[in-house]
């Protein structure tokens, strides 16, 4: 007993020596900062100046965009925090806010994929039923308002949780929680990734497998209205896969194994550590998702690729214009 509790001491005062995380972190949330910044904003405005006839699925984009864009708004604290050797001088209350945000972002993008896959859904296996389209916008919103509920909710634990704390005489901000709160954020941690990860996967799986087998058949057995829609879903299932691969599978992989092992009193340091690398590699790829939202948006709404097509035509043709008189005068 008295070997047990010594090894679990020691555990709570390992110091990981993670040097790679001040190149690899910083670099790439400063992409997801250059390219998400940008980008989700010109889709909020994008979606903003068409919000007369906006659609279920850009609804739920819109709400993606807002997500992303205040996650990307918080990457410079990190990027600072990483460039200077995890020192994190901005408090605790910032500290819990910023942790926050990141798995808010996490969370509620998973949940408006998985909105945005059922609508797939039923507007391929089921293109002629009215239930789903009665009350329309008005029930989109409301199933929005109730994902950014059960999001915030899920997160809230967060606050009390994730803190600053010293680590070799500097301020440092922890991730899930102090070294050793460990064994009391297992069972919180365990449970957002079960319903805020795991139940919405399942439930785009069996989405994606229905729709794949309405999208097999051959296009004369099909449908006018599935056929119209077939190659626009495809191109969304095959985005939603690549965030998914990129961001959030890997990460929730690793976070898991990272919990049962952090949990377990009787991993020595260097395991501890490996395990605690493995997982802060795919850490700062979740944050990919607010660069391949955006995306998502383009591939899937063509009236919006040609409106950018249309602006990006016009301000090189002005350029052009401007370009040849000041060089003809």
């Amino acid at each position: 007993m008295a070997n047990l509790t010594a090894v679990s001491t020691a555990r709570n005062s390992c110091t990981y020596h993670e040097e790679f995380k001040q190149v690899l972190l910083p670099l790439v949330y400063s992409v997801v900062f250059v390219v998400g910044l940008p980008l989700n904003a010109v889709v909020i405005g994008q979606i903003w100046l068409a919000r007369k006839a906006l659609s279920r699925t850009t609804i739920y984009m819109l709400n993606l965009a807002v997500a992303d864009l205040l996650y990307v708004c918080s990457l410079p604290l990190l990027i600072y925090n990483y460039t200077q050797k995890d020192y994190w001088p901005f408090g605790d209350f910032t500290c819990k806010f910023v942790r926050f945000q990141f798995y808010t972002n996490l969370h509620s993008s998973i949940f408006f994929l998985t909105c945005i896959s059922i609508q797939r859904y039923l507007g391929i296996c089921h293109p002629l039923a009215s239930w789903h389209k009665k009350k329309g916008k008005k029930l989109t919103w409301l199933v929005c308002a109730a994902v950014w509920f059960i999001v915030i909710a899920q997160c809230l634990p967060t606050f009390v949780f994730a803190s600053t704390g010293t680590q070799r005489n500097r301020t440092v901000c922890y991730d899930l929680s102090a070294p050793d709160r460990s064994a009391a954020y297992f069972p919180y941690g365990i449970t957002l990734t079960f319903t805020g990860f795991l139940l919405p996967f399942v439930a785009i799986l069996a989405c994606y497998c229905s729709m794949a087998r309405i999208l097999c058949q051959k296009d004369e057995l099909i449908g006018l209205a599935v056929h119209k829609r077939k190659d626009k879903a495809v191109r969304m299932v095959i985005i939603v896969v690549i965030v998914f691969s990129i961001s959030f599978l890997p990460f929730h992989l690793t976070k898991t194994i990272y919990l049962i092992v952090r949990s377990s009193p009787v991993l020595p340091c260097p395991a501890l550590q490996a395990f605690a690398i493995a997982y802060k590699c795919t850490r700062p790829f979740a944050s990919m998702n607010s660069v391949l939202d955006p995306i998502l948006f383009y591939f899937t709404q063509r009236k919006f690729r040609e409106s950018t097509r249309y602006l990006l035509d016009k301000v090189s043709s002005k350029w052009r214009h401007d370009h040849c008189v000041t060089y003809g005068s």
